[in-house]
């Protein structure tokens, strides 16, 4: 947690009135003595006031700014609807389309449009622009399991163990949430454990190098043996976090998924209680393939968490909205672009304005 403030400069204390000899020499320092000059003495002087301090900006503020730019048009498509002037079938039906369209899956659409229809209800609003605040609080109170803090130190190290698909932005977002740890004082190690793609050793040594951590690597080793030293590297090195980077695949390739069990195992042997979180990095512009892709790893691999990437400039934002309704795992993390403030923790109220705004 971080505090802004300025501290005061204690006023100096006041000068003691200058003594004066007495004039005429000794005589007249033998005279009797007379009735005192006054003496002027000065007015106080009030100390200066410190200069004023500018309250900072919400921490968030240029964060939600670049998630609405970044769903801007998978907003776009639903807003247009409520720019007419009556509440009727219509104005559902257009809803209902609007949301598919955003990926937001049959069974999330119509909660959603049960929801609003009930809450339009209750409010008695007769203007679209009421409408479409009621479907951002329907929106809000839908995503609202899926927010939930990534928690770090209940154990040490923390084993998380990180999977996706190729280019879904998993070595990326490993070496963005490895700077916001070690911003937050966590002592980070790097499992390099994706030993399938070529230069991914490399890309996340450049990470690890940029965020002065340390990195336990292997040419052409076994991935679940990496996985192994490095859990044991962490345990004995004292360190907070140790972040393991698997092999991007597909859940069809059958034959990597169990590869990825493996891991899994291997780390419970190094660490009795770990991994302790199992996070899947998922492309936000891939929709409906998104949610396929957590039910299936989350089968083989019991997810605890997601990270949404690349939402910027997608049309597919709803997804969200899919995942809560059918497959609700915790979304600790979303990304709307390549840089290290463009991945941030996920608030459902903040996700359902920026999408609505």
């Amino acid at each position: 947690m971080f505090s802004f403030f300025r501290k005061k400069n204690p006023a100096p204390p006041p000068e003691a009135p200058a003594v004066q000899a007495p004039v005429g020499g000794p005589a007249a320092a033998s005279a009797p003595p007379s009735a005192p000059a006054p003496v002027a003495v000065p007015a106080p002087v009030a100390a200066p006031l410190p200069a004023p301090v500018a309250a900072p900006a919400a921490p968030r503020q240029g964060w939600l700014d670049r998630l609405k730019s970044g769903l801007r048009r998978t907003g776009s498509g639903i807003a247009t609807v409520f720019t007419g002037t009556r509440i009727d079938e219509d104005l559902y039906e257009e809803l209902e389309a609007a949301l598919l369209m955003a990926d937001s899956g049959v069974s999330a659409t119509q909660h959603l449009l049960n929801d609003l229809r009930r809450r339009v209800k209750e409010a008695k609003a007769t203007e679209p622009a009421a409408v479409k605040a009621l479907l951002a609080e329907a929106i809000a109170d839908l995503l609202k399991p899926l927010q939930k803090p990534l928690v770090i130190g209940e154990h040490k190290p923390t084993v998380i163990m990180v999977a996706g698909v190729n280019g879904a932005g998993k070595t990326t977002s490993i070496g963005k949430l490895t700077r916001h740890l070690a911003d937050e004082g966590a002592s980070v190690l790097l499992a390099a454990a994706d030993t399938f793609r070529a230069a991914a050793r490399e890309q996340l040594a450049v990470w690890a190098d940029r965020n002065t951590v340390d990195i336990v690597t292997q040419e052409g080793g076994d991935p679940a043996a990496v996985c192994f030293d490095a859990v044991s590297a962490g345990r004995a090195r004292g360190k907070d976090v140790v972040l393991v980077d698997t092999a991007g695949r597909l859940p069809t390739q059958l034959h990597l998924m169990e590869e990825l069990r493996k891991i899994k195992r291997v780390v419970n042997k190094a660490d009795p209680t770990g991994p302790h979180e199992v996070l899947l990095v998922i492309d936000g512009n891939t929709g409906q393939n998104a949610l396929a892709q957590v039910k299936a790893f989350d089968e083989a691999l019991q997810l605890t968490g997601l990270v949404i990437t690349k939402l910027d400039g997608t049309a597919k934002g709803g997804v969200l909205c899919a995942i809560a309704r059918e497959r609700p795992v915790p979304v600790y993390f979303i990304g709307v672009g390549e840089k290290l403030e463009d991945l941030e923790t996920f608030d459902a109220r903040e996700y359902a304005q920026a999408l609505l705004s």
